[in-house]
Formats: structure tokens, C-alpha cells, sequence
């Protein structure tokens, strides 16, 4: 059996999606399978995968598009690795990434989830992502606290995670009613339960993608419950500031979907000391002057110029 189980989910990746296996495959540690779950793409990215030669790739198509979260639910049932290890079909690997995954797991072998830090592609520009850790000491590898340690950026993504094949039995899968947030509602489960082993070397670069599905989703309903866990958030503060932050980022889109009722419900749970002023400020501001914030940060983030909310 292998060691890891590479899921690869795509759904109309063709221009992106061979690099992205193409990743997997040059990796220096090569005990893995591949498991690529095309999710009913209709832009040739089936052509794309199929013409890929190797032994590795279990390829499974389906015939209609099933939603991110079913998708890698799939492929992570479908696996036969100790461990899972996620990556999106636009996304890259360095080819140490593997590598840095197994110096995790011995350093930290009580642990089950493991996570190396991540680069983001801009239009004009490539950085790394920021955390809110501290480390004076610049140690390569931290044992972190996965709600304290996200508050920039979250320490998990969907192209930088492996987790221990026995997680999902713990904490369950990818939420299948969610259409989009639907990894941060399983890391939120995840960090109540497990401590993240996390690489500070940057090893999975997420890559610029102009229309993504969370930027198509426009309904509170689509999106994770930031309800559910209000008596959890009365004894972990860590869990109630993540939380918080991103019922913020809800309310501000929820406002400009016009979807009121939502808005003032959210509003009811969220403590505005968790904010900082630049939140606190874009919260304050009527609907037609966030429409014109939003529409600026757009045409800045097309010049390659970050203006995020948070």
C-alpha cells in the first residue's frame, strides 16, 4: 500500500490541471498514488488527464458535476494510503513537498494533521501568505494551535493538508451541502480536535484563478453555519476570534447579497472587539459604499494589488 493518497479534485481545469498532476509526479518521495476525480469539467480537462501516462493515477470520472465536497469525498474513500493528501487541480507542488511532509511526521509523530506553508499567485505576482504565529526563533517546523495561528491566513488548505486516513473517522468529511466554504467548515472540526504539525517552507503555491467558486456563490445558505458552534466559542477564545473574523466576512458579502435577516443574525453572535479598525470600519460603511470598496478591491487585485478585508 502506499504511503500517501494523493486526491486531486478538477472541475474545468484543463489549462491547469496537467501541471498540477505533472507536480505530484516529479515529487522526490514517490511512495503515493494518485486519485483524480474529474468533477463533470466540460472543457476538455478529461482529454487533459487521460493523456497523462502513469501507473500511479487512478482516474474517476464523473459523468455530472457533484460540488467540491463530494468530489474529494470520493477520492479520500477511494484511497488506500496511510495518509491523504489534498491538492486542488490548479495548484503546485514543489517537488520537496512530499518530503517535507514526512520530516513533519517524524518530528511530530503523535500528530495526524500536517500542513506546509503556501504561496499565492496574484495576476502580476507570486508572495507567501502570512500567519499569526510567533516565531522568533525562525524554527522550520512548529506544532501550532490551528484556530490562534490563522487569524491572516488559515493554516490548512486544500492543496497543502494531509491528514491521517483515521481523521475522517474522528471529525467525518467534506460537508456535501456546503457549495462553497467547505473546507473551512472540516478544519474547524479538525483544529477542535487535533494540533496542526506545520512546515514554515512554503511547498504548494495556490494559483490565480480570476472566476473561482467562491467568488460564483452568493447565498448565506451555500456557505459554512458560523451558528454552530456558539457554546464551543464561551471556552475557547481561539475558536470564537476565527469564527468571528469570519462571520465579518459573511455579513459584508450577506449586505451586499441583500440577504438583511442574515446579516442581522450574524451580527447578534459577533463580538466587534475581535475586529481591527480596517474591519470595523468597512462593517460601519451603507451597502452602496461597500459595492464601490468591493468593486475597487477587483480592478486592484486584477493590477496585481492585494485589498483584502481581512
Amino acid at each position: 500500500m502506499p504511503k500517501f493518497s494523493v486526491v486531486i479534485t478538477v472541475y474545468n481545469k484543463a489549462s491547469f490541471v496537467k501541471e498540477t498532476i505533472e507536480s505530484v509526479l516529479k515529487q522526490s518521495i514517490q511512495d503515493f498514488e494518485i486519485i483524480v476525480v474529474n468533477d463533470g469539467s466540460k472543457d476538455g480537462s478529461d482529454a487533459v488527464i487521460k493523456s497523462i501516462a502513469s501507473e500511479k493515477i487512478t482516474y474517476l470520472p464523473l459523468a455530472e458535476n457533484v460540488g467540491a465536497g463530494a468530489a474529494r469525498n470520493i477520492g479520500i474513500k477511494s484511497a488506500r494510503g496511510s495518509f491523504i493528501a489534498l491538492l486542488d487541480g490548479d495548484d503546485l507542488w514543489v517537488p520537496s513537498y512530499l518530503a517535507e511532509i514526512t520530516a513533519l511526521i517524524n518530528v511530530y509523530p503523535e500528530h495526524y494533521v500536517f500542513a506546509t506553508a503556501v504561496l499565492k499567485e496574484y495576476k502580476n505576482s507570486t508572495r507567501p501568505n502570512s500567519y499569526s504565529f510567533d516565531n522568533p526563533d525562525n524554527q522550520p517546523f512548529l506544532d501550532l494551535d490551528y484556530f490562534t495561528s490563522s487569524y491572516k491566513n488559515t493554516l490548512l488548505t486544500s492543496s497543502s493538508t494531509v491528514f491521517h486516513r483515521s481523521v475522517c473517522e474522528d471529525v467525518s468529511y467534506f460537508n456535501e451541502k456546503i457549495k462553497s466554504g467547505q473546507d473551512t467548515d472540516l478544519w474547524i472540526r479538525i483544529g477542535l480536535q487535533y494540533r496542526i504539525a506545520f512546515s514554515t517552507k512554503a511547498c504548494a503555491t495556490y494559483r490565480y484563478a480570476p472566476q473561482s467558486l467562491y467568488k460564483g456563490t452568493r447565498s448565506v445558505k451555500d456557505r459554512p453555519d458560523y451558528l454552530a458552534y456558539l457554546e464551543k466559542e464561551k471556552t475557547n477564545k481561539g475558536l470564537k476570534r476565527f469564527i468571528d473574523l469570519n462571520r465579518y466576512s459573511l455579513i459584508i458579502r450577506a449586505r451586499l447579497w441583500g440577504q438583511e435577516k442574515e446579516v442581522n443574525t450574524y451580527l447578534e453572535h459577533l463580538d466587534i472587539n475581535n475586529l481591527n479598525n480596517k474591519q470595523r470600519f468597512l462593517l460601519s460603511l451603507p451597502t452602496y459604499a461597500l459595492r464601490v470598496a468591493f468593486k475597487s478591491q477587483s480592478l486592484l487585485e486584477r493590477a496585481g494589488l492585494k485589498l483584502s478585508a481581512f
